[in-house]
């Protein structure tokens, strides 16, 4: 209807403009100045770009302010009041500031945006955060809240969470890092909040530490849970009722969390049995837990970094009942615990494997050469610190790995020869990165680049040794490490004080729509919003 509205105007607008081009333009009975204006006035009715823009419907404009950056919605969002409306109306993901002197401007911010699902409120550690009453004060404009991440939100305690949780009972994804409410103020969230899906929290100041920790969960939210990551808790088991009430639980991440989790392990495995991902890192976990994560028959990915508890027999009690394992990443922490044993476990039982990321671990040719063959989907490699990964077992890769797109040798007594090798090997490989091994030279890697011209070739021969081996998942490390699969997907929400775009769509089409077209776009409407002024 809309539309045919604006055909309709458009072309009486083009009936209007054709007939005043037909009168005769007479200037005998005005002045010289107003004839320029009349002019004037006539060419901008003629060109017709004021009155195209002022057509667009709502809802297109909206769809074009999504596809700008945060800096271009702004500067939008300032040419006229429409603008300004549609553009506070259409934004649905907002990061704000959150210091104390924030709470007077919630009102007013949030009549503006009154659409938004998805929230950061994140603060500076040295400055005072917002307190409950402010929190509170957002729920109320948010109620249609999704998503809510708190970083460094110091002075909100469990009465305020407790008082967000009743207000925002549709949340389904909420992270929380450095925040001082306890287990009482994250029950709360998990008791109100049936549809909570995604669950992320860090450095939890107010968790008392030991027997005296209360509990937390499951509440009604455990049953809709699909995703627990836990950072840096001095007592993350006191999770443990909410973990073992998850029993829809797909994704399991644990990061530097102390406690014995091999005690609770079994318990989770016996009721939550249908998880795809589980992520350790530099927790207390040995075989016992990795033989009751093997019942765990539909694991595809599987994190071990740098807990040296865990040895081949572990692996390969997981590789034998876990077949369907897609992802394996295993930073050794040079404890020599995991080698050629559990890889050809992982090779005999896992076929499907697609991704291997091996750090301080020293697998041998046989191994390799047993994964290479037996694994016929392997895309992924990276090999690490290893001493025992030389040109043998690179020109052993360069045979056997067909399928292996993407290669990643760090710290590695690697030389010119396997950069040889790689040249009639490997089919399908179409990026190779090589860093700090002391055998490969510039010159072995332009005439890789030269011998195989659509493949990429990153070569870094910096030697500095004081930078030590570190794979954490939670730091970065594994990017640090020159491992650069699989890209993380997902939205990163900026710290100032309106950013991030409107919409949830996925990163890889946020880049094709932004570099190839934010500039022109917004370069036109600038363009058509001036002719509107003049």
């Amino acid at each position: 209807m809309g539309q045919s509205v604006s055909a309709a105007k458009l072309r009486n607008r083009r009936d209007w403009n054709h007939r005043q081009r037909s009168k005769p333009k007479s200037t005998a009975l005005i002045c010289p100045m107003q004839a320029e204006e009349t002019e004037e006035l006539e060419r901008s009715n003629t060109d017709g770009s004021s009155d195209f823009i002022s057509d667009l419907p709502d809802e297109c404009l909206a769809c074009i302010f999504q596809s700008l950056s945060p800096a271009d919605r702004k500067r939008c969002s300032l040419v006229c009041r429409r603008w300004l409306l549609i553009e506070g109306q259409s934004r649905h993901r907002l990061s704000l500031n959150a210091q104390s002197d924030l709470q007077p401007l919630i009102p007013s911010i949030f009549s503006r945006f009154d659409a938004v699902t998805k929230l950061a409120l994140k603060c500076d550690r040295r400055s005072v955060s917002i307190g409950d009453e402010a929190l509170v004060l957002i729920s109320e404009r948010c109620r249609n809240l999704t998503r809510l991440k708190l970083r460094a939100c110091r002075d909100l305690t469990d009465a305020g969470m407790l008082a967000f949780a009743k207000n925002c009972k549709g949340l389904k994804k909420l992270s929380c890092g450095s925040c001082a409410f306890g287990a009482k103020g994250m029950n709360a969230v998990l008791d109100n909040c049936p549809a909570l899906e995604e669950l992320s929290v860090k450095r939890l100041r107010g968790i008392t530490d030991g027997a005296a920790a209360e509990p937390i969960g499951p509440g009604v939210a455990a049953a809709a849970l699909k995703t627990i990551c836990l950072k840096e808790l001095y007592n993350g088991q006191c999770f443990g009722p909410l973990i073992i009430g998850a029993k829809n639980l797909k994704s399991l991440k644990l990061f530097r969390c102390s406690g014995d989790w091999d005690k609770l392990f079994p318990l989770i495995v016996e009721r939550v049995a249908g998880m795809v991902e589980i992520h350790m890192e530099r927790i207390q976990v040995s075989d016992v837990g990795l033989a009751a994560i093997s019942n765990c028959s539909n694991l595809e990915i599987l994190h071990l970094v740098k807990t040296p508890e865990c040895t081949n027999a572990g692996l390969g009690a997981v590789a034998e009942k876990c077949n369907l394992l897609r992802k394996l990443h295993i930073d050794g922490w040079k404890a020599n615990r995991i080698g050629d044993q559990g890889l050809i476990a992982v090779a005999k039982s896992c076929p499907n494997l697609q991704e291997l990321v091996l750090i301080g671990v020293n697998p041998t040719k046989l191994s390799l050469e047993m994964l290479a063959s037996n694994c016929p989907n392997l895309e992924r490699l990276a090999l690490c610190g290893s001493d025992t990964v030389g040109d043998a077992e690179i020109s052993c890769i360069a045979v056997k790995c067909i399928a292996l797109k993407k290669l990643c040798i760090k710290n590695c007594p690697v030389s010119d020869h396997g950069m040889e090798a790689l040249a009639s090997g490997c089919p399908n490989l179409v990026k190779v990165k090589v860093k700090k091994c002391r055998g490969v030279t510039s010159e072995g890697a332009d005439w890789l680049r030269a011998t195989r011209g659509s493949l990429v070739v990153n070569l870094d021969i910096n030697l500095d040794m004081g930078e030590h081996l570190d794979a954490s998942a939670s730091d970065g490390g594994a990017q640090d490490n020159g491992i650069e699969f699989p890209p993380m997907a997902g939205s990163q929400i900026g710290a100032s004080s309106i950013a991030s775009s409107s919409t949830g769509r996925s990163t890889s089409f946020k880049l094709l729509g932004l570099m190839s077209g934010r500039s022109f776009v917004a370069c036109t409407l600038r363009r058509l919003a001036s002719s509107s002024r003049s």
